[in-house]
């Protein structure tokens, strides 16, 4: 066991293997306590203005900082465990082949598998809609139409696409009637409307006719006087 710790070219020895990427072993002096005669791996050195322990050894799990008297130049070989030789096991003596005796029993037959019985599901069938009864077909809608142009009023009729009654020309009044069935105000007012304007015409015919009927008259009169 080294006891001496480490010199001055020790130190810049270690600081050339840290400085190349080494981490060079050292040995634990007494000066180190417990561990010392372990082996340890210097990882860093620190700067020795701050603390005297500025060599920090790698030593199991553990990085610490020591002083340069509490680790020395570990010897070549230092931390590496001989190997044990390992003892020769005797080889198993052969054993001597014995005769197999068969006796000749009757082979039993092997039990049969019995495969397992897959239980067809039936599905219930769906219930049946009901039958919705066929509506009779009802007859064919009916139409009636009364129009009014250039002064007639016309009735016609028609049954889907067949024409019951072709347009026909109706009295006014027969027109006012139908209309009067139509609870609509809109509808009542114009006819109103078209029946007075017919009714003013005729009044301004009927009064041209008069004034003409009345000059006809004298021209009679008078030639009846000259005869």
């Amino acid at each position: 066991m080294a006891g001496q710790g480490l010199s001055t070219e020790d130190v810049a020895g270690i600081r050339e293997a840290l400085s190349a990427g080494r981490k060079p072993k050292v040995v634990f002096t007494s000066s180190a306590g417990q561990v010392a005669g372990q082996v340890g791996q210097v990882v860093e050195l620190t700067d020795p203005a701050v603390s005297d322990e500025y060599v920090v050894v790698r030593f199991g799990r553990d990085e610490l900082p020591f002083s340069p008297a509490d680790v020395a130049i570990a010897p070549r070989g230092a931390g590496r465990r001989a190997a044990e030789p390992k003892a020769e096991e005797p080889e198993p003596e052969p054993t001597p082949a014995t005769p197999e005796f068969v006796l000749d029993t009757p082979r039993v037959p092997a039990p049969r598998r019995e495969e397992p019985k897959v239980e067809q599901q039936v599905e219930p069938k769906p219930a049946r809609r009901p039958v919705k009864a066929a509506k009779p077909k009802g007859p064919a809608g009916l139409t009636v139409t009364l129009a009014y142009a250039e002064g007639e009023w016309t009735v016609a009729a028609q049954q889907g696409s067949k024409a019951l009654a072709k347009p026909y020309v109706v009295k006014p009044a027969e027109a006012l009637r139908m209309v009067a069935l139509v609870d609509v105000p809109g509808v009542h007012e114009a006819v109103e409307q078209i029946l007075a304007a017919e009714r003013a015409e005729a009044e301004q015919q009927a009064e041209k006719l008069r004034a003409e009927l009345a000059e006809v008259e004298a021209r009679l009169a008078e030639l009846r006087e000259a005869g």
